[in-house]
């Protein structure tokens, strides 16, 4: 197959650039579905086998478990789950009616009275407390932006209408126009909403206040170079690198291709910087490390080790929407 044939393993193809790096990184030790999405958007690899790995974590309810998200173990549906599957069948274009259909009725059964849906709880996706397909424990969480916001941006994005998403969209716009002291979780998962929005006056306006208080409350690293401004190295391969206090984030955490709103609240010098921290973070293994996922516990050995291909694909994916080259 093409796709494996292009893997540098042998003594005659040394993996010295940054792709190739990646590439043996991912194929030694990523699951089958992260080996798939590499193939897809850096060796010309079909959709098809990609869908077909993501549908390996679906569950009869029309969510999705089974620890496709690293950080949450367990078989049960979550919506962070749900969210990664979007995430990836949106990046290969298949996130067709008749899958968001059965997703939007998932979604409909965890969510609270608003629509929205609810914070990270590990412990529901362990069989003993929460069966697979049960959402009643759900329910009765508040709903949190972080976790609505990528769902709901995803589907307008595909052009999904559903009862539950006008609902949901109503808690985003609410949720995201009252933002002051913001975490920066909640900043990017309202740009991943704001982004695919339907109504793009308004999410201009909504990107404009939030780019102002990302600048005045110091939510994002401007300059890599000033003192604790970077993560803390790490010598170990695998290892979650220390963020910076607060976690704040960097302008590719928030404007992760050219095209977002929150390309417009970095000046170009700021984004090569940005750029500049993110391609220097590849380890000596060839990966990227894996950035806790907000609300989860610190990851067991066998979650980081599936994070990181996660995190290696992204980071290639945002290095190569600004131009830079991955050779």
């Amino acid at each position: 197959m093409a796709d494996i044939a292009a893997v540098p393993l042998t003594p005659t193809s040394p993996p010295h650039g940054t792709l190739a790096r990646a590439e043996r990184f991912v194929w030694l030790t990523a699951r089958v579905l992260e080996q798939r999405l590499f193939a897809h958007h850096f060796r010309d690899g079909a959709a098809g086998p990609v869908e077909t790995a993501v549908e390996a974590y679906r569950n009869a309810d029309g969510g999705y478990g089974h620890a496709l998200e690293p950080a949450l173990r367990g078989p049960a549906s979550l919506p962070a789950h749900t969210a990664r599957a979007l995430h990836v069948l949106d990046s290969v274009a298949r996130c067709d009616a008749r899958r968001a259909e059965d997703v939007c009725r998932y979604l409909t059964s965890v969510s609270t009275t608003e629509g929205a849906l609810t914070a990270i709880r590990p412990e529901a996706a362990l069989p003993a407390v929460r069966p697979a397909g049960s959402g009643d424990a759900a329910v009765r969480l508040p709903g949190a932006l972080s976790a609505t916001a990528p769902v709901v941006g995803l589907l307008h994005r595909n052009e999904v209408w559903h009862p539950w998403l006008f609902r949901a969209t109503d808690f985003c716009w609410q949720a995201v126009e009252s933002l002051e002291a913001a975490r920066p979780g909640d900043v990017v998962a309202a740009v991943l909403f704001l982004d695919h929005a339907p109504d793009r006056a308004r999410a201009e306006a909504a990107a404009d206040r939030l780019g102002h208080l990302v600048r005045r409350e110091r939510l994002v690293v401007l300059d890599p170079d000033a003192p604790g401004a970077r993560p803390a190295a790490s010598t170990a391969p695998g290892s979650v690198p220390v963020h910076t206090p607060g976690d704040r984030r960097f302008p590719h955490d928030y404007a992760r291709t050219p095209d977002s709103l929150a390309r417009a609240w970095f000046t170009d010098a700021e984004i090569e910087r940005s750029l500049d921290v993110l391609a220097a973070g590849q380890q000596a293994d060839g990966g990227w490390p894996a950035r806790r996922l907000p609300g989860a516990p610190e990851p067991a050995p066998a979650a980081l080790l599936e994070a990181r291909p996660i995190a290696t694909i992204e980071a290639l994916r945002t290095l190569a929407a600004y131009g830079r080259s991955l050779a």
